[in-house]
């Protein structure tokens, strides 16, 4: 069992920067491939960022690519997620999620953990 607990959402104007949290639960932390997934009002959940478990490659929503970067400490059991150059189409709540070996980015079927989610607001 992995719980996992996201933090540092808020409020930031547009082009402001946030760093999200995602603390994990467990000793086999490293053995899970890590993702962030978003989901706005009234839209369906979507893939963010993903962090693959064996080699730390990184997969990416082309609508961050460039202004988002993933990253991951073992020794802390914590995965993280820079935004820089926040968009108002970035407001959402952010959720982090664990898939056991996951090779790809995978889909949200993939993942076996989520945590409660953290909300990000971007004013323009």
């Amino acid at each position: 069992q992995v719980q996992l607990v996201e933090s540092g959402g808020g409020s930031v104007q547009a082009g402001g920067s946030l760093r999200l949290s995602c603390a994990a639960s467990g000793r086999t932390f490293r053995m899970y491939t890590m993702g962030w997934f978003r989901q706005s009002p009234g839209k369906e959940r979507e893939f963010v960022a993903a962090i693959r478990w064996s080699d730390d490659m990184t997969f990416w929503a082309d609508s961050v690519k460039g202004r988002f970067t993933i990253s991951r400490d073992n020794a802390k059991n914590t995965v993280y997620l820079q935004m820089n150059s926040l968009k108002p189409e970035d407001t959402a709540v952010y959720y982090c999620a664990a898939g056991l070996g996951l090779v790809g980015a995978g889909s949200e079927a993939d993942y076996d953990y989520w945590g409660q989610g953290t909300q990000v607001t971007v004013s323009s």
